[in-house]
């Protein structure tokens, strides 16, 4: 049964405004796991959301905004894992509409690359300083554990040092707070949850919208190489719907893909 905190928190949810949810944005020849939108696909998906009346912004401003009630026209862009190419491209791009995004980043993997995706093209992921340039840029950085693990499946001492300590690093490599976590593969469970509350963060992001439970499962929108405005909007829109029929059961199982 849905206690009356967690009952207040999902009727909040159902008015959030939409979060998009990206990778990686790079030219490719292969991407089996479908996490990379070329850079063309990408200019025009920031330009149909501009044209469409949206800004794009990071998630503590977008929920700052709802909490006060002028979240009206934001939209949430979020990029997980922290690639080089946020940096590169991304950042530029965004800019140029005026936007800008939290990206999610693996501080035990700084200047490695995506290891976790097996038979996937290898991606290098940013350096501690690419990360503080993208943070004076304007962008949010938050944390996505240390490296890219399932933690629901986790020893809990390691999913404990997951969410403290990366949280703990990237602050000292800010010099800043850090209120954003990012659950790696939308997994995470009740224990996660909560060890994500003690550890700090205000906010975490889950993956499908029928993860939402509260601003600790907010749930996104996946964009990839395929989607125009329009099926940006339709995907929108079944979001919405998705999010109403999880809120009449209760809460899901909260494992993503």
């Amino acid at each position: 049964m849905t206690d009356p905190e967690t009952a207040v928190e999902q009727r909040a949810q159902l008015r959030l405004p939409p979060v998009l949810m990206y990778h990686s944005v790079a030219e490719y020849d292969s991407d089996p796991y479908r996490v990379t939108v070329r850079p063309a696909r990408f200019a025009r998906q920031l330009r149909w959301l501009r044209l469409r009346g949206w800004t794009g912004v990071g998630m503590s401003r977008l929920l700052r905004a709802h909490r006060a009630g002028n979240a009206r026209g934001l939209i949430g862009l979020t990029f997980d894992d922290g690639y080089v190419d946020f940096e590169t491209t991304v950042v530029p791009a965004l800019r140029e509409q005026g936007f800008t995004a939290t990206v999610f980043v693996l501080p035990g993997r700084l200047g490695g690359h995506n290891g976790w995706d097996g038979g996937g093209p290898t991606k290098p992921l940013m350096t501690a300083d690419q990360i503080r340039n993208v943070a004076a840029r304007g962008m949010e950085v938050g944390s996505h554990g240390l490296v890219h693990q399932p933690l629901s499946t986790l020893p809990f001492p390691g999913m404990v040092d997951e969410v403290h300590r990366s949280r703990a690093e990237l602050e000292q490599l800010l010099q800043d707070e850090v209120t954003g976590f990012c659950y790696p593969y939308g997994d995470f469970d009740e224990d996660v949850e909560e060890e994500v509350r003690a550890a700090g963060y205000s906010y975490a992001c889950a993956v499908r919208p029928e993860s939402a439970g509260g601003v600790f499962a907010l749930p996104r929108i996946y964009v990839g190489d395929r989607d125009n405005g329009p099926r940006i909007e339709a995907k929108r829109w079944r979001a919405a719907w998705k999010r109403v029929g999880s809120s009449r059961v209760g809460r899901h199982s909260h494992h993503g893909v």
